[in-house]
C-alpha cells in the first residue's frame, strides 16, 4: 500500500494506517527527520492516549496506556549498534502480549521482532508532504 499525505491530513493517515494494518506491531524506517515520531504520535492519538508523547531515544521503550486499557509500547532503537543489546534491554519480552508495538530503527533487531508485523517506510517529499510505503514484514 502507498500513501502519499500532506502533513495537514496527518489524523487522517494514521487512522488509515490502524484500518489497514491487521497486526499491532508496526515498524518505521526513513531518514532521520522524515517524520516517524510525528506519526507514531498521531497513532497513538488515535488509539484514545492523550497523554503528551515524545521519542524515547533516551531509554529505548515508552509505555502508554488508555482509559479503555489499550498498551502502546513506543521503541527508538536508533542508539543500538547489536542485536544483543536488543537482548538486554529485553525488547522480545514486549512481544507477548496484545500491545501495539511500534518501533522507530528496527533494523539492528529484525530478528527478534515478530514476522506478523509491517513495515512503514517514510520518505519527505517536500517540506509539508511524506510518501509512506506499507508492507506486510
Amino acid at each position: 500500500m502507498i500513501i502519499t499525505y500532506n502533513l495537514s491530513e496527518l489524523r487522517q493517515t494514521a487512522e488509515q494506517i490502524l484500518d489497514y494494518c491487521t497486526s499491532k506491531t508496526l515498524l518505521f524506517e526513513g531518514e532521520m527527520g522524515s517524520g516517524k515520531t510525528t506519526l507514531i504520535k498521531e497513532i497513538i492519538n488515535c488509539l484514545g492516549i492523550s497523554d503528551t508523547t515524545s521519542s524515547p531515544t533516551y531509554g529505548f521503550v515508552n509505555v502508554y496506556e488508555s482509559a479503555n486499557g489499550t498498551v502502546v509500547n513506543h521503541f527508538d532503537l536508533y542508539r543500538l549498534n547489536v542485536i544483543d543489546e536488543a537482548y538486554d534491554i529485553g525488547l522480545e519480552e514486549y512481544f507477548y502480549n496484545d500491545n501495539y508495538n511500534l518501533i522507530e530503527w528496527p533494523e539492528v533487531a529484525l530478528d527478534i521482532i515478530p514476522d506478523n508485523g509491517y513495515t512503514i517506510i517514510i520518505e519527505k517529499i517536500s517540506e509539508n508532504i511524506r510518501k509512506l510505503i506499507i508492507e506486510k514484514k
